[in-house]
């Protein structure tokens, strides 16, 4: 008996430091708590999701790290009351701590203990940046085909009316050629709207190269701060070490300064801000358009303001064209900016809560495209 005693104990220890090698391992957030609701157990995941080594964090109530009118408490009493496993989807997360999570949690009771409750938070971020880019890349198709229809169907009989209108100006009064000239005017004003639609038209692909994102920054500040951007206070956060983008550099000034003129009109008059920052992280891996190869996206710029907010009945629509709050607005900013992030093989995407709204648009390196 004794020598049985002996062999099991070191096969147990063993078996402890694998399951916790194996929770580390896990890119799920998982918490451990008891029944009240103190934490007995976070895995790695777990701490940064939390914001917190293990050690802090053990004995912590969880209502002192989200706030109580949260629905994942909810989630915790019914797992209880009902005794099996729950799952919620598309739960909103939102403290000081933790800042804003979009999450799937399974909670699932301890058979030997129903008070003890272990939850797995599942961070949907990854998979909504692949939604959110098929949602922009399907919006600047529409925006392509209606482009070049307008340039077929518009310009070409604006041009017969041009014309006609400069015929008649030669045998009128002069009275009557402001009238003439009225008519010149509107049509070349068309002409200007349809030429900026012609924008999003799919013609051959763009010219790319290395481009330091910070000098294309730098020009849009200096863009911003001498003309519609005077009265804000902008900050520059930028990481001096960042790589070269892959990207055509006067189409990411035009996408950065659409990005830098609605957070200035977003922002109050008094006291506004606007924050420009870069930084290289992990991104996601996504296809480029018109080839088969996939890229990685480790450089993200974001662009802050502290206004009031994106309207909730734009929210879905957002990169769509014609949309916008703007009374005078032509609502193509951000279509633009969604074509052309799109065709740079990147992401656009933002986030929106009181007086804070974020745009982070994610782009390749050059150096993954030269090393093929």
């Amino acid at each position: 008996m004794g020598k049985r005693a002996i062999a099991l104990t070191p096969r147990w220890r063993h078996t402890e430091i694998d399951s916790d090698a194996i929770l580390n391992a896990l890119p799920s957030a998982i918490v451990v708590v008891d029944k009240d609701d103190r934490i007995l157990h976070v895995n790695s995941a777990g701490e940064q999701f939390l914001r917190g080594s293990a050690q802090y964090l053990q004995d912590k109530k969880i209502a002192d790290l989200l706030p109580s009118d949260s629905p994942f408490f909810s989630l915790l009493r019914r797992v209880r009351s009902l005794g099996q496993v729950i799952s919620e989807y598309d739960v909103t997360l939102e403290s000081p701590r933790i800042g804003t999570r979009f999450v799937n949690i399974q909670a699932t009771p301890v058979p030997e203990n129903p008070e003890t409750v272990v939850i797995a938070f599942h961070q949907r971020s990854i998979a909504d940046k692949i939604d959110r880019q098929l949602t922009h890349r399907s919006a600047a198709r529409s925006v392509s085909a209606m482009a070049a229809m307008l340039a077929h169907e518009i310009k070409n009989p604006l041009s017969g009316i041009r014309g006609a209108a400069q015929l008649i100006e030669q045998n009128t009064s002069p009275d009557d050629r402001d009238l003439t000239r009225l008519i010149c005017d509107e049509a070349d004003r068309i002409c200007n709207l349809v030429d900026r639609m012609d924008a999003f038209s799919d013609g051959s692909p763009i010219e790319r190269d290395a481009v330091n994102i910070h000098q294309v920054l730098d020009r849009v500040h200096q863009l911003a701060k001498n003309g519609f951007g005077s009265h804000l206070h902008f900050v520059t956060k930028f990481d001096p070490s960042l790589p070269p983008v892959l990207g055509n550099r006067d189409q990411l000034v035009q996408v950065f300064l659409n990005l830098v003129k609605n957070a200035a009109e977003a922002a109050p008059e008094s006291g506004g801000e606007v924050t420009m920052e870069t930084a290289y992280q992990q991104g996601v891996r996504i296809a480029v358009p018109g080839s088969e190869s996939r890229v990685h996206l480790p450089l993200k710029v974001t662009i802050t303001d502290n206004g009031d907010g994106i309207p909730d009945d734009l929210k879905a629509h957002l990169f769509d064209p014609f949309v916008t709050s703007k009374p005078s607005g032509s609502g193509l900013g951000l279509a633009m900016v969604a074509k052309i992030i799109s065709d740079h093989g990147g992401v656009v995407e933002y986030t929106n809560k009181s007086k804070r709204t974020t745009f982070r648009v994610m782009l390749p390196v050059f150096k993954d495209e030269a090393l093929g």
